[in-house]
């Protein structure tokens, strides 16, 4: 069932948690095609790409990166079909390998994204290498990318993990050779929003680039940890929709995009009216199944079945929920649930929905039967409303008004 929206004014940014703009501009960048593909058990195939990636141009995401263009002759075709597509700055992301830079520069997307492992314990166990060697390895693949004359971006990996003064000179030596973008990894997930931005004020005294943040969510904090790396002064945030990617997940999308233009009244240039509607898209596609509790696009997250609360959402939906996000915003439908915990208002509503002209006694009537029925872990459909309706004799509203003429 879906309820009117009555707007009268929300006090969020006049009350208790009334702030002035903590940051101006926020851009997304998008890698559900490369993490987000990085699911375990998942795999988009060529038709599944382009037709993401139609979407995320669609609605004026900032960066999309299509893949990893030396993965394979498939993935090598889809990521130039979409660079070749696409309205949108694409990325395709690349080892500091010689080959796969050539492999990302011939696929003719806009960015290149080099990455090297920067923690002792990946640098030694992941890419057999010293520090010594990874500097100049990735001071290398940052000159090949910026001498093909594509932005470049350089992920210190693992950064969150990383001695802080190696970090400094790793950074300090790809600025000397221009790179564009400095993209901070929270690779295993272990950042908290504080520490996360004391580590962007850091990167951005050791380097000129813009600084892009890619958390993850092994401890539940990559949105947290994301929109903090905003406030710190990054000026993009790697996100995928669903939060879908390695292990738990990156930053999810819908989570970021509604936090930085909802909480902190910034204005991403996102259709965000597109969200719902994305999120099944990936939902679909990924295999990975949307809890109803997830924030913003699961089912519960703009649904009430507890008397007050869905009595309160009834008078005005700024009782129980933000606000400053609506369903409408995210193209999604607000929907008032019958079930144990329901009240005699969302009765009320249903009924009259349904065309009944229920008086007093009879919506308590039906109420009383609804929560004793759902009480048996049994759904309220509106076919059991009806019946329960019959029972006690509620009439149609047109029946009701032609006994009163």
């Amino acid at each position: 069932m879906t309820s009117p929206v009555r707007v009268r004014g929300n006090g969020f940014f006049q009350g208790t948690l009334a702030h002035s703009n903590e940051f101006d501009s926020a851009r997304i960048f998008d890698t559900t095609l490369r993490d987000g593909e990085q699911t375990p058990r998942t795999s988009f195939d060529y038709d599944d790409k382009r037709e993401i990636a139609a979407v995320l141009d669609e609605m004026g995401v900032h960066v999309i990166e299509t893949g990893f263009p030396a993965n394979g002759p498939d993935e090598f075709e889809a990521v130039s079909d979409i660079a070749a597509a696409t309205d949108t700055t694409t990325c395709g992301l690349a080892r500091v390998v010689e080959s796969d830079v050539d492999a990302a520069i011939d696929s003719g997307v806009d960015m290149i994204h080099v990455f090297a492992s920067t923690s002792d314990v990946q640098i030694e166990d992941s890419m057999h290498a010293t520090r010594e060697e990874v500097v100049d390895r990735s001071v290398d693949a940052v000159q090949q990318a910026r001498d093909a004359g594509v932005e470049v971006m350089f992920s210190p990996m693992d950064a969150t993990r990383t001695d802080p003064d190696y970090l400094a000179e790793v950074l300090e030596a790809v600025d000397e050779v221009g790179v564009d973008w400095v993209n901070v990894p929270d690779t295993c997930g272990v950042a908290t929003p504080t520490r996360y931005m004391e580590l962007i004020e850091f990167v951005t005294e050791h380097t000129d680039a813009r600084v892009d943040v890619h958390t993850h969510d092994d401890f539940g904090m990559a949105t947290a940890n994301a929109v903090s790396g905003f406030v710190a002064g990054a000026s993009q945030a790697q996100v995928s929709v669903n939060g879908i990617g390695e292990r738990a997940g990156n930053a999810a999308f819908e989570e970021v995009v509604m936090a930085v233009e909802s909480v902190h009244g910034v204005d991403t240039g996102i259709d965000t009216t597109r969200i719902a509607e994305l999120s099944r898209m990936i939902a679909e596609k990924s295999g990975v199944p949307i809890p109803s509790n997830k924030p913003v696009v699961g089912d519960n997250a703009f649904s009430h079945e507890s008397g007050i609360h869905a009595a309160g959402v009834i008078e005005n939906a700024e009782t129980f929920e933000p606000g400053v996000m609506t369903p409408e915003m995210i193209g999604a439908e607000r929907s008032i649930v019958l079930g144990k915990h329901t009240g005699t208002h969302a009765v009320r509503e249903h009924l009259e929905d349904a065309g009944y002209a229920p008086t007093d006694d009879e919506v308590r009537a039906v109420t009383k039967r609804v929560k004793s029925y759902a009480a048996g872990k049994e759904a309220v459909t509106p076919e059991k409303l009806a019946a329960f309706a019959a029972e006690v004799g509620v009439e149609e509203a047109r029946e009701r008004t032609e006994v009163r003429t």
